[in-house]
């Protein structure tokens, strides 16, 4: 990633323009981010801090971030310190990855202090630190192993900078300086040379600068005319102070690599995308790309549960069935015991095998029928029908317990089906709740004690202007096909395929056809065949969609219904 030193000079530039605004709220969305919400006369905007580790940057940002219900400990300090501070300075440390913002406020005996923001954006070492007007720490986002780091980084420890690499400075000191210094690295690549010379560049602006200078990342004891890396640097330099924000991104629009100018050394691997300024660019590179890992990381432990619910799930399914299997010859003992009846008079007393004809059989075969010598001949038939009346038994249960498990497998498949198209935190929680509701995990009394809050539902509109609603869970789909919607609403549901429940409130008139296959379409998107094409989707009113009693969450049956078949919808297609 090319968050360098230099790319955060043009967020610095950036961000002096909220010097004189207010911190009107602060949030703490996970443990590595920070937000501060400032306001001034004509200017709102959320400034995001982030420590976390390869995604470390500061910017202004339009996106929402979810907060937890509760606050971390450390955005409730931030909060006692900075809740209505005035920003007074931004500053980077020359075109190091550090970024400092001063505040003006009031402790709580009325006295001015300026405490500081410090983030410190050094790849896997990132950090946010709280630091008083005297330079001691109030607090860290990471704070340090006191026993093997060389800087302390604890409540109460003196503030030091990290390590300076001494490097040029190329905003403070003239390009034929920076040459000359880039020349004595003979035996080293061009681009190599300019890493270890240049303060803040980054191994993607290093070559980029070579490639501009002589086409490809050529030897410094090769080179012979200075005359065109002279410019090639003097253009570096124009970037910084300018800047042309440009994104990478490969064929199938996944974000790769970003920077300050343009980068010409890929050729045409990949495509580009200008933006007006550095937070632009990062809101648009980061938001989706941490938002997903977030996710990802929230919704581990459930994926993991049901994981392992459907696995034993199946192999209990598979041990029953295996003992169904057995049991169904059982109508062998049956016979053998009314053979044996029927023969009492020609079986004699201790005999441990009985030769008789089976009338069962066509052609009235003998078969051997064995015994225990220890019983009579009437009380070996009556063993034989008890083992029938138990194989009997044992075969209704299994019937039974199969389909149970037949229906929790398709229950689990429906939550794991949810859990890939979860796009928030509030729809992780609402899964969570579904699993607790079921009996699957455990919840605390505080939180069953809770309110319950209504579902957010995705929601689209029609051609006749009709509400498409979309559920995300089996919780959503609940909420809208038995609470929302009414008898007259349609009902769309993938056919044999676990999705989501997609109803539209029309009240019982007559859809169009535009309107049937547009919300057949959102139906395939948010189902487990979103990447398939010829989706069958059925379709009812609500009145003829039923929750059988006890059935588990999302889990109906429906009738009278017609099916289409539709390509999922895509978010980039309009109405």
């Amino acid at each position: 990633m090319a968050f360098d030193g230099g790319f955060l000079h043009t967020v610095t530039t950036e961000l002096k323009q909220a010097v004189g605004c207010h911190v009107d709220k602060i949030y703490q969305p996970s443990r590595d981010i920070l937000i501060l919400q400032l306001r001034k006369k004509g200017f709102v905007k959320r400034l995001v801090l982030s420590a976390a580790s390869g995604t470390s940057r500061v910017h202004f940002t339009e996106q929402k971030y979810e907060n937890p219900e509760t606050p971390p400990m450390f955005c409730m300090l931030a909060r006692k310190i900075f809740s209505s501070a005035r920003l007074v300075g931004v500053t980077q440390k020359g075109l190091e990855r550090v970024i400092e913002f001063t505040f003006d406020t009031a402790d709580e005996m009325g006295y001015r202090i300026s405490p500081k923001i410090v983030c410190e954006l050094i790849g896997n070492s990132s950090n946010i630190v709280l630091v008083d007007g005297n330079g001691k720490i109030y607090d860290a986002v990471h704070r340090s192993n006191i026993e093997s780091s060389d800087r302390i980084i604890w409540s109460g420890a003196a503030y030091r900078y990290p390590d300076s690499q001494n490097k040029i400075n190329i905003l403070e000191t003239d390009v034929n300086t920076c040459l000359n210094e880039v020349l004595k690295h003979k035996t080293e690549s061009l681009s190599s040379a300019l890493l270890k010379t240049l303060e803040g560049a980054s191994p993607l602006v290093c070559r980029e600068i070579a490639v501009t200078a002589y086409g490809e990342d050529t030897r410094v004891e090769a080179i012979k005319d200075y005359k065109n890396l002279s410019h090639a640097l003097e253009g570096y330099k124009n970037s910084l102070l300018s800047g042309n924000f440009v994104m990478l991104y490969n064929s199938d629009k996944t974000p790769v690599d970003f920077c300050f100018m343009p980068v010409t050394q890929y050729g045409d691997l990949y495509g580009t995308r200008c933006f007006d300024s550095p937070s632009a660019l990062l809101d648009a590179y980061y938001f989706e790309r941490e938002n997903s890992a977030r996710i990802h990381k929230a919704s581990a432990d459930i994926s993991k549960l049901v994981s392992n619910l459907l696995n034993r799930a199946r192999r209990r399914m598979a041990v029953r069935e295996k003992e169904l299997e057995q049991n169904r010859d059982r109508d062998d003992l049956r016979i053998k015991g009314e053979l044996i009846k029927a023969n009492l008079y020609a079986v004699e007393q201790g005999s441990a095998v009985a030769r008789v004809q089976n009338y069962y059989d066509e052609n009235l075969k003998e078969v051997e029928i064995p015994l225990d010598p220890a019983l009579s001949p009437a009380a070996n038939a009556a063993k034989y029908f008890k083992e029938y009346k138990k194989s009997c038994a044992a075969v209704q249960s299994l019937c039974t317990l199969i389909e149970n498990d037949k229906q929790e497998i398709d229950y689990l498949e429906s939550v794991s089906e949810s859990l890939d198209r979860c796009k928030t935190l509030a729809d992780i929680s609402e899964i969570r709740e579904e699993l607790s509701l079921g009996g699957y995990t455990k919840q605390s009394q505080k939180k069953q004690s809770r309110k319950k809050a209504r579902p957010q539902l995705t929601e689209y509109e029609s051609a006749e202007g009709y509400r498409i609603l979309v559920g995300k869970n089996n919780i959503q789909n609940d909420y809208i096909t038995c609470t929302l919607a009414s008898k007259g609403d349609m009902w769309f549901h993938t056919k044999n395929i676990h999705g989501s429940h997609v109803a539209v409130l029309c009240g019982g008139q007559p859809l169009s056809e535009e309107t049937v296959i547009f919300a057949a379409r959102l139906a395939a998107k948010n189902s487990k065949a979103s990447g398939s094409c010829n989706v069958p989707v059925d379709y009812t009113p609500i009145k003829y969609v039923k929750k059988p009693n006890g059935a588990k969450a999302g889990m109906v049956i429906y009738t009278t219904n017609k099916t289409v078949f539709v390509n999922p919808y895509t978010e980039d297609e309009s109405l």
